[in-house]
């Protein structure tokens, strides 16, 4: 009979009705402070290294939400009503769509997940909140690695993810100590860490970036371009930033000869120097000869082909193309740090039969572009037997000139040779290159510039040549007929140091240096080189993990023919393994860290010895009552021994001396 019927005969009967059933649903458990103190450090940990990327309004307004929700648990007060949330919520998209323009894309995915993850500690107020704040903490952990690999970045990662395990431990078990909840979180995370390293090991490896969407991808690398102008390499010289390190077959190279050839620049406008356009082949242009040095150089990204290799670059591997105007490519875009073994031969000749087209290209300057600098050269070339005599008077000239080498150099206009040869008089090596290419050319001789980087620094620790964005450089390669393509450095000229000792021994005062060359640092330089050191062993093993290190290891271990689904079954197995292995620990771990239940467990086996086998669904109390019925003559000692077991058990924390009373108690017993 329905309720409503029901209800209708009460009433007629002069009765009142009777109150329906309401539905019995359990309210959800509110937050406690704890819980809320584990979610604030694991969100405030999280989001700390993303304010390296995040735009500064958004890392503040992340920190105001934070700062927010805890005063508000500090005081033990309500969240904000959910209108409130729901518009700061929109206004929080608005400004992501109106700061990037777009939200397809990592950068703006990533600023909406840190604020979305503050909106959500603001509205926490029950387990399930604290469940999807943990989430968002983890995708935001993940999202880390998107921007920065680096062993830094992976210890935070760690570190983060290790509090948002205790926050989910806190959740589990919140009458428990801080300390017994960070323990658990410690061995939660060891637990993951034989599964991370089996997966890392054989699953199939991606080659490439772990971030490729169209709306950013590669975005903001930094390095050299393939033009250049007056103060593009000297920004560059303000950066102490690692472009990449090469790691030699006995010593390396003298520094006279570390030329880390990049862009050959041959068109000019009068002011900018640009590259022409070049061919391509699987071997070098020209016949090498020579002393040869082998290398593995390890490329940070810049998202372009050049690989930046030694002057001058032999027949290497597959994945190496080799240009026309001798530098050395890439088959793809660098976009993630990669490893290439090459080869050098820096006594070669390069460029004895240079076509007709390379080499008027070489000679073109625009018209009435420099004339100063065109006057200057036609007086040096008056009366020279040949191309190699202007050459001589040039440097010479060049020498004497004594030009002053800055990292600030002054803005230069129109005529920039001219302007920096007979005004300013101060440059860097981009200023010396260009001004030297033009006298060159408008003397008749073809020049053309080279960019890359000079010099390097050899690591102690590990004895890897480390070479940075600030030995950036640029010189030139002027053509002579009997010898082709000669490197000149016009740099050398007035700042030889920068050659032998690098960019802090050529400024005098030291005062335009980025702050880690410095002299007076060397403590602090020994100190980078240590960590240079561990991070560079952590890029080779860790992130050089690539598909064909990979191969080597399958074939090691004798899977390097299999499919995907042998891959597949192998994972599997060793996860098994693993589970049952932890579980097996985890028992045993139990048992022998409980001494309270290995004591009942010895009474149970002496009872069931003596034919009183307890029921598996028999509790402590139930099970002394039977035993105190069938053994009369103990029975008062056996009720005490079940007594004191569920006290120590279901009631607070069972302390060494109550098991040390309840083996006293058992003890007393004498079972006939």
């Amino acid at each position: 009979m329905s309720t409503r019927l029901l209800d209708r005969l009460t009433a007629r009967l002069g009765r009142a009705p009777s109150p329906r059933p309401a539905r019995l649903t359990a309210p959800p458990a509110a937050l406690q402070r704890q819980q809320g103190v584990w979610l604030l450090a694991a969100a405030a940990i999280t989001l700390a290294p993303h304010g390296l990327w995040l735009p500064i309004w958004i890392y503040a307004l992340c920190g105001l939400l934070l700062t927010w929700r805890g005063v508000l648990l500090w005081r033990g007060s309500r969240p904000p009503p959910h209108l409130l949330l729901l518009a700061l919520s929109v206004a929080a998209g608005v400004g992501v769509r109106l700061e990037f323009g777009h939200f397809f894309g990592k950068d703006p995915g990533v600023a909406l997940l840190a604020l979305l993850l503050g909106l959500k500690l603001l509205e926490t107020r029950a387990a399930r909140d604290i469940r999807v704040g943990v989430l968002l903490c983890l995708f935001l952990q993940l999202a880390l690695f998107l921007e920065d690999q680096s062993i830094a970045i992976a210890g935070l990662a760690l570190l983060g993810t290790l509090t948002t395990l205790g926050a989910l431990v806190a959740l589990a078990d919140p009458a428990a100590s801080v300390r017994d909840q960070l323990r658990s979180a410690a061995v939660l995370l060891a637990h993951g860490l034989p599964f991370m390293l089996v997966f890392f090991l054989l699953f199939p490896r991606i080659q490439g970036p772990l971030w490729g969407l169209p709306a950013d991808a590669f975005s903001a690398r930094t390095g050299l371009s393939d033009t250049m102008s007056p103060g593009s390499i000297s920004e560059l010289g303000q950066s102490t930033a690692i472009a990449f390190r090469a790691a030699f077959e006995g010593s390396p190279p003298p520094p006279a000869q570390r030329y880390w050839r990049g862009p050959v620049l041959t068109e000019f406008d009068g002011r900018n120097w640009s590259a022409a356009p070049f061919t391509e082949a699987a071997v070098p242009f020209y016949r090498p000869a020579g002393p040869r040095l082998d290398y593995a150089l390890t490329l940070e990204a810049h998202n372009r082909r050049w690989l930046l290799a030694l002057d001058y670059p032999g027949e290497a591997g597959p994945e190496v193309r080799f240009a026309s105007d001798h530098h050395a490519l890439s088959i793809r875009a660098v976009q993630a740090r990669s490893r290439f073994l090459l080869n050098a031969y820096p006594e070669a000749r390069i460029g004895s039969s240079e076509s007709v087209a390379v080499l008027a290209a070489a000679t073109r300057l625009p018209p009435d572009s420099n004339p100063r600098s065109r006057a200057l050269a036609a007086r040096l070339a008056e009366g020279a037997a040949s191309h190699a005599e202007i050459l001589e008077r040039v440097i010479a000239h060049l020498r004497a000139n004594r030009l002053q080498y800055t990292l600030r150099p002054p803005l230069l206009g129109r005529h920039s040779a001219d302007e920096f040869l007979f005004d300013t008089r101060r440059g860097f090596c981009e200023h010396f290159a260009s001004a030297f290419a033009v006298v060159m050319r408008a003397a008749g001789v073809p020049t053309r510039i080279v960019t890359g980087y000079q010099g390097g620094e050899i690591n102690p620790i590990d004895r890897y040549v480390v070479v940075r964005q600030s030995d950036a450089h640029a010189w030139a390669e002027v053509w002579l007929a009997d010898r082709g393509w000669l490197r000149v450095d016009p740099t050398a000229l007035s700042a030889p140091e920068r050659i032998d000792d690098g960019l802090a021994a050529a400024l005098a005062d030291g005062s335009e240096l980025p702050f880690m060359l410095q002299a007076d640092l060397a403590w602090l330089r020994d100190l980078r080189h240590r960590w240079e050191a561990v991070s560079n062993a952590w890029n080779q093993q860790v992130l050089g993990y690539n598909p064909e290190r990979q191969r080597e290891l399958l074939d090691r271990l004798g899977l390097g023919r299999s499919d995907v689904m042998t891959l597949a079954g192998v994972l599997a197995g060793l996860s098994a393994l693993l589970l049952a292995g932890l579980y097996l620990w985890a028992v045993r771990k139990t048992r022998s860290r409980d001494p309270l239940q290995r004591a009942w467990e010895r009474f149970c086996t002496r009872m069931a010895r003596a034919g009183f086998a307890r029921e598996s669904w028999e509790g402590p109390l139930a099970y002394g009552e039977r035993l105190a019925s069938a053994l009369p003559g103990q029975a008062q000692a056996l009720r005490a021994v079940c007594a004191t077991y569920a006290r120590l058990r279901y009631g607070p924390a069972a302390p060494d001396e109550g098991v040390r009373e309840l083996d006293k108690l058992m003890k007393e017993i004498r079972i006939p």
